[in-house]
């Protein structure tokens, strides 16, 4: 009989993101990079910073890895709580952001690191620290290997976050232009994957607020990142099915129809080394 613990949960998780829609490269991260450091300016209004902190409870005396950093959405945040972060992303301009936003906020125990998962962080002069974060960047075929890494770049403790259900992606935007639609893997891959490697993960969701928009051209621009390189004619579909779902609320507008956007944050103790 096929039981949870026969699954292959790293295969698994590795077909499933073959088949996603669109594969986020360098440049696309760099692109985005501005949206980004405009989340990290305005960190204590975002729905999703201020939960995963409440979560990760920082203490003043730790240090803490932050890899796939992005512009510091969670790494600056947090320089302001322990004694040292460490920030990794293999985005220039996000560390380049990053990097822009701390010396005009004062910060100054934040150090950077141009890097992918794959590298050699030792050779960097990466240490294990007391906690290492995975904020919504386990983007792996081989997600085993990215947490063996994490877990052997901790002291204290891991915390990742991965999408619950098709996170961020709106599939019905997807089929409103006549594209194939399947989003990243869900976080439920990577839960049972660390439970086959003897981890028993604490896990807490975070729903998101539904975004509003101050008009129709606003809710375009917010929502076309998932949908790259669109021909004309796909940014006319767009533009029809947004303006066909546009609901008032107060004086802005939302889309008529209840999205769900949702994280798993997931956490455990790392074992003591010996």
């Amino acid at each position: 009989m096929l039981t949870i613990e026969k699954l292959d949960w790293n295969r698994l998780w590795s077909e499933d993101r073959k088949a996603c829609t669109t594969v986020r490269d360098q440049e696309h991260w760099n692109r985005r990079a501005p949206l980004f450091a405009q989340i990290v300016q305005a960190n204590d209004n975002d729905d999703y910073v201020g939960p995963f902190l409440r979560i990760v409870n920082a203490q003043p005396e730790w240090s803490v890895l932050d890899v796939g950093c992005g512009a510091g959405t969670l790494a600056s945040p947090l320089a302001k709580m322990v004694r040292q972060v460490t920030a990794i992303d293999f985005s220039p301009a996000m560390i380049a952001l990053l990097e822009e936003h701390n010396e005009a906020a004062g910060i100054r125990n934040v150090t950077t690191h141009l890097a992918r998962w794959e590298d050699d962080w030792r050779a960097l002069g990466i240490e294990p620290h007391d906690v290492a974060i995975a904020s919504r960047s386990l983007v792996s075929d081989d997600p085993r290997s990215l947490l063996e890494k994490l877990i052997s770049f901790a002291k204290k403790s891991v915390y990742i976050s991965c999408a619950v259900g098709d996170g961020p992606h709106d599939l019905r935007l997807f089929e409103a232009i006549g594209r194939e639609a399947h989003a990243n893997p869900d976080y439920i891959y990577i839960y049972n994957l660390l439970h086959q490697m003897g981890i028993f993960a604490n896990v807490s969701v975070i729903e998101k607020q539904t975004p509003t928009y101050a008009n129709a051209e606003e809710a375009v621009d917010s929502l076309r990142w998932m949908l790259e390189n669109m021909t004309p004619a796909e940014e006319e579909a767009l533009r029809r099915f947004i303006g066909a779902h546009l609901a008032p609320v107060g004086e802005r507008w939302k889309l008529d129809y209840r999205r769900p956007v949702c994280w798993a944050v997931i956490w455990w103790k790392v074992d003591p080394r010996p």
